[in-house]
């Protein structure tokens, strides 16, 4: 399984984290863009979820067996196509696989067209259609982290504060193997 995606922009706005911390030049913007993002990943994987919607793209073996994507919440699959095993690609006909989105976001995927070794899916996943829309206990873990990464950036120690993994706890979303 591998899956290719679009970068992800941060889910919080500049702004934010320049009132949170006080700053009103914009010498130190692109240091703390950079916080952000990180930030903003940091909150991904913590919660298990992507954000802000963006476009992903993932290969897995054809099976007839469902097979869960990777990235979530998915809102749309928007294209799937096949690859026989000599490697040569081709557009799947509707009737030769099956998509499903379960109310949880997870997407799955079974293909059952003869000849087809593996299939690329195109889809696209988040929770919030832009950053705007990002839920507020999120948004502000962000801003907090991003904060303290820049409160820290000479040394110490830098870990996620508890008031952080507090705001983003009843979102996160695990998988039992």
């Amino acid at each position: 399984m591998m899956l290719d995606e679009e970068g992800g922009e941060p889910a919080v706005p500049l702004e934010d984290l320049k009132t949170y911390l006080r700053i009103t030049g914009t010498q130190e913007d692109g240091l703390l863009a950079r916080l952000l993002a990180s930030a903003t990943g940091l909150c991904e994987q913590f919660t298990g979820q992507w954000l802000v919607v963006r476009q992903a793209r993932e290969v897995v073996a054809a099976r007839a067996e469902w097979q869960r994507l990777t990235a979530r919440p998915v809102v749309a699959v928007s294209a799937v196509e096949g690859w026989s095993e000599a490697g040569v690609a081709s557009v799947l006909p509707v009737e030769g696989y099956a998509v499903d989105i379960d109310a949880s976001g997870e997407a799955w995927v079974r293909v059952h067209a003869p000849g087809v070794a593996r299939v690329r899916v195109t889809y696209s996943a988040g929770l919030a259609g832009d950053m705007t829309m990002v839920p507020a206990g999120l948004g502000q873990g962000i801003v907090r982290l991003a904060a303290d990464h820049y409160a820290t950036r000479e040394g110490g120690e830098v870990k996620p504060p508890a008031a952080v993994t507090a705001l983003w706890r009843p979102w996160r979303r695990m998988r039992l193997l």
